[in-house]
């Protein structure tokens, strides 16, 4: 069977398509631009076309699953259906793959790709399906022939709600996305609800607010469960140790976000393998690419990248960015902030400006449409306490950002502790791509 994705340069089409792959599938997938995504597929021997066009579309595919971003009129889905091929949604796919699996599925608006790949390593024989890239197996799924299937859902179509969970993870409510659930927090909880009792199991963040309203039984984990919590360098790398149910914990970054992601995974992992075990395994992890993302390291200079497109992811990971530099000795911190959509901009445009507090410097970038219309923002007005410094883009070479306004440079950062922030292009940029 050939499947075709449109979109395969995304992080959650490419996951599908490399796990199918290993699994014997004939996969081939379009996009609009060549990514490193995209180069690492073809050199796994899919067959990716670039850019979109009516003439990848061929005779012998036999489906063709689409990203949510590829509307009607794409030219591929418009060539699908002159040639009368089989076309489905993601969304419409997941339950192809997942369906005669046991899954250990896990949802929220902040740190499931955290607490997805932490199980992940912690269960290192199951299948998985992330929406990163677990820095332990250097990719976003693995395919293992295993009944266990591993699987970050995604909220922000619904979907997750499709994703027949057996173990039913949830980090936090908080609202995000609201625009597919038509800004409809009654419709937005639902979904919620109604993932939460399709599992047979449930492990939850017990202070999430809408999590405490619901009466179902729940195996509810609390940040305040883990003691004698420390943060340390371990090998050059950033740990966070803890106590928990007597036995001691080590995950990858430094940060309180972080040890209730890691508790999420070890009481969910718990259900199918000992604490010893846990205990152990979860040293394979090593962080996802662009989580806290450690790309330089140099006497004075420390480069990080990290997804953070939210207010409080941006917050959590500022305080980790104060720890780390402390250990470091270092006493200067700049941001690169890249929004991105602004849509999600205008509606947390005060919690977007108030999670940069305790930087000491900002770089604001054009806001990362993701195809919404412009939106006029006076960010200059709004973040006016930072000062901040407006470039349209970064270039960098070792120990060097330099800040470009216009085709000039405007600024060059050689020393500190500079962390970009962003799910758009940002973190090619950082990398030098």
């Amino acid at each position: 069977m050939r499947i075709h994705f449109i979109g395969i340069g995304g992080i959650g089409l490419s996951a599908l398509a490399r796990f199918l792959s290993a699994k014997g599938y004939k996969i081939s997938g379009s996009d609009i631009h060549a990514t490193p995504l995209t180069e690492k597929l073809k050199s796994l021997g899919v067959k990716v076309y670039i850019p979109q066009k009516e003439e990848n579309i061929t005779d012998d595919i036999d489906l063709i699953v689409f990203t949510a971003v590829a509307k009607e009129n794409n030219p591929e889905r418009v060539a699908a259906k002159k040639k009368g091929i089989k076309t489905l949604s993601r969304r419409e796919f997941l339950p192809f793959v997942l369906n005669n699996k046991k899954v250990i599925s896990v949802c929220g608006a902040h740190g499931k790709s955290t607490t997805t790949s932490i199980l992940a390593s912690v269960l290192k024989d199951a299948d998985a399906l992330i929406g990163a890239e677990s820095k332990d197996f250097n990719s976003n799924a693995r395919f293992s022939n295993n009944d266990l299937m591993v699987f970050e859902a995604d909220e922000s179509d619904g979907s997750f709600i499709d994703s027949n969970p057996f173990v039913a993870v949830v980090t936090n409510t908080e609202p995000e996305h609201m625009e597919f659930y038509n800004h409809d927090l009654k419709l937005f909880y639902s979904h919620y609800e109604k993932f939460l009792k399709s599992a047979k199991i449930r492990v939850v963040n017990g202070n999430d607010e809408f999590i405490k309203s619901l009466d179902l039984p729940m195996k509810k984990v609390y940040l305040t469960d883990a003691k004698n919590i420390r943060y340390e360098l371990r090998d050059n790398q950033p740990k966070t140790i803890f106590e928990y149910k007597t036995r001691e914990f080590e995950v990858y970054g430094f940060g309180e976000h972080l040890i209730l992601d890691a508790l999420l995974a070890i009481e969910a992992a718990n259900e199918f393998i000992s604490m010893e075990e846990i205990a152990e395994n979860i040293k394979n992890y090593k962080g996802i690419k662009k989580r806290f993302d450690i790309l330089q390291k140099e006497d004075n200079f420390i480069l990080i990248d990290d997804y953070g497109h939210h207010p409080t992811e941006i917050k959590a990971t500022i305080h980790s960015a104060l720890l780390y530099a402390k250990l470091n000795g270092i006493d200067k911190i700049t941001a690169i902030w890249q929004p991105h959509k602004y849509s999600r901009t205008v509606d947390n445009l005060q919690g977007f400006v108030n999670c940069f507090e305790g930087v000491d410097e900002l770089v604001i970038l054009p806001v990362w449409s993701a195809g919404e219309e412009k939106v006029k923002i006076d960010f200059k007005k709004h973040f006016e306490r930072y000062n901040p410094i407006f470039a349209d883009k970064i270039k960098t070479d070792r120990k060097n950002i330099m800040l470009i306004k216009d085709n000039k440079i405007i600024k060059e950062i050689n020393n500190g502790l500079v962390i970009g922030f962003g799910a758009g292009d940002i973190t090619y940029q950082l990398r030098g791509l």
